[in-house]
């Protein structure tokens, strides 16, 4: 067997390799020279640097698996590789622990003043009194996302006799305090913490999640960490946050822009910076590569893998079987997940009608999972792995069939139980073409695709125009636009598909309107 190194990975993986195939190691290659040495090659290894275009993959004549050491897998064509049967493998854990203890090394730093004492000393100051510090131990930390890493950082938090309270919209209380961790609503936690830590994704949602409305909710002095994404925190709040005294001290070791040398932050004194470092240790570094590597062996012996990203596992007969229908299910949980306010406790998915024929549905439910677990989690959800992350997540999972597909040849019925509500979202393939067909009951006829405005309102006259005045004044074009209703006199849902992004303003500004109930919007 024949095994590429083309990024510089941890020489304790690349030996792994070579007690079972030839390697060769070489870096900085071009698109060409790459196509030039992967022809022959069973197995690629990379990092980020590699870009592994739908060109390269076509060229690569014997390859079995993809391997990246790392998480994100951005620069591998994914839908190129899975057509081909390509498997592609990632270390997920490697950096947790890693990250987790540049949070506490940042947290200790703003405690007790570490990087501003030292800059004073350096200028031959002495200025002890200036910098009187505070104890970890007794204060409260509210960890904002309580998934890998934030569970880690709870673990040495605790070490050092903090309170520990956490906030994730997306895990359910049970499994929360399955951890060990106090669960918080997120108005509380920015009330009553000492520290506040951050460890979610990037999401339309998380975006400025600590914005000057969440910092005038904590306490004065506080200190704020993000180590997880660029974009959850609003920099320019907390500047100004930094500039009143409301927040004490803050450390970020990731950017909206990076590398930040025009971010005015840099220049307040009560501001800590890393050049995004979370990940950045000898120790992260050989896990990373060694997980890749273990896991592409595993690939090259036949073995199933724990941390594959896409879907080879299955049978070509299965895949090609479901392959229409894929894009549908996916879809149906991607829209269903932006429609929800609250933690997901249940799903249950019924398949009916001809769809009944296919001989495996565990892909769709999979794909499905994926689809709907994806947007609101920093952890690899992938086809294979959807189901054992919602059962980590305390998500119960039913599955079931029934033959009445009501007015369409097939349809799948998503029902999502929540802390406080649910939803119900039904799906159907009419050709080639996936459709959503109902939300709530309410019947629609919606391709899952771009941006889309869903309002829910009251039956009476002049609704449809004010909706419509309103995003022509936040200059949103209208595409297409639906209304549906169960009866008259009650509540309708207005659904429409526009040329835009739909900024929170725009949806603020809809939501002022007499007889509004709801605003959500969904991108597909």
């Amino acid at each position: 067997m024949k095994v590429l190194v083309s990024d510089s990975l941890h020489e304790a993986g690349i030996a792994l390799l070579k007690d079972v195939a030839d390697v060769e190691v070489a870096t900085g290659l071009s698109n060409d020279e790459l196509i030039k040495k992967i022809k022959d090659k069973d197995a690629l290894l990379v990092r980020s640097a590699t870009k592994v275009t739908s060109e390269v993959i076509k060229a690569a004549e014997k390859l079995k698996v993809i391997g990246r050491a790392g998480v994100g897998v951005d620069n591998i064509d994914l839908n190129a590789a899975t057509k081909r049967g390509i498997v592609i493998v990632n270390s997920p854990t490697a950096s947790s622990i890693t990250v987790a203890e540049h949070t506490m090394g940042l947290m200790l730093s703003l405690a007790r003043n570490i990087p501003f004492a030292d800059s004073s000393i350096k200028s031959k100051k002495w200025e002890k009194k200036q910098f009187l510090g505070v104890e970890l131990r007794g204060k409260t930390l509210g960890i904002i996302g309580i998934g890998r890493i934030g569970l880690e950082v709870s673990k040495k938090a605790k070490a050092f006799d903090m309170n520990v309270i956490s906030y994730d919209p997306y895990i359910s209380e049970k499994a929360i305090k399955k951890l060990g961790v106090e669960v918080s609503d997120f108005g509380s936690l920015l009330a009553k913490s000492d520290f506040i830590t951050l460890h979610i994704p990037l999401t339309d949602e998380t975006k400025h999640i600590i914005n000057d409305e969440a910092i005038s909710k904590m306490k004065k002095g506080v200190c704020i960490i993000n180590c997880a994404r660029g974009g959850v925190v609003d920099e320019a709040a907390l500047l100004r946050g930094l500039e009143s005294g409301k927040v004490g001290a803050a450390a970020l070791d990731v950017f909206e822009v990076e590398p930040p040398f025009e971010n005015p932050l840099l220049g307040h004194p009560r501001f800590l910076a890393t050049p995004h470092l979370g990940a950045s240790t000898e120790e992260a570094q050989r896990y990373a590569s060694v997980i890749a590597c273990e896991e592409v062996i595993k690939v090259l012996k036949n073995e199933p893998p724990k941390y594959a990203v896409n879907m080879p596992v299955f049978s070509q007969e299965v895949l090609d079987e479901v392959r229409d229908y894929l894009p549908l299910v996916e879809n149906i949980g991607r829209f269903a997940v932006q429609l929800l306010d609250e933690r997901i406790t249940d799903v249950s998915i019924t398949y009916c009608g001809k769809i009944l024929e296919l001989k495996d549905l565990s892909i769709l439910t999979n794909a499905l999972l994926k689809g709907l677990l994806t947007p609101i989690l920093t952890e690899g959800v992938t086809l294979l792995n959807a189901p054992i992350v919602a059962k980590n997540r305390e998500i119960g999972v039913t599955e079931g069939k029934r033959e009445d597909s009501e007015k369409f040849q097939n349809m799948i019925v998503l029902n999502i139980k929540t802390d406080a509500n649910g939803l119900e979202v039904k799906g159907s393939l009419l050709g080639e073409e996936a459709r959503i067909v109902s939300v709530d009951g309410y019947g629609v006829d919606l391709v899952p695709r771009g941006n889309i405005l869903l309002v829910k309102h009251e039956d009476r006259p002049g609704m449809i125009g004010k909706i419509a005045t309103s995003l022509g004044e936040h200059d949103i074009n209208i595409g297409a636009m639906q209304v549906g209703r169960k009866k008259v006199g009650g509540m309708q849902l207005m659904v429409l598909t526009v040329d835009s992004k739909i900024s929170k303003e725009a949806l603020a500004g809809i939501a002022k309107i007499g007889g509004i109930e709801k605003g959500s919007t969904v991108e597909l």
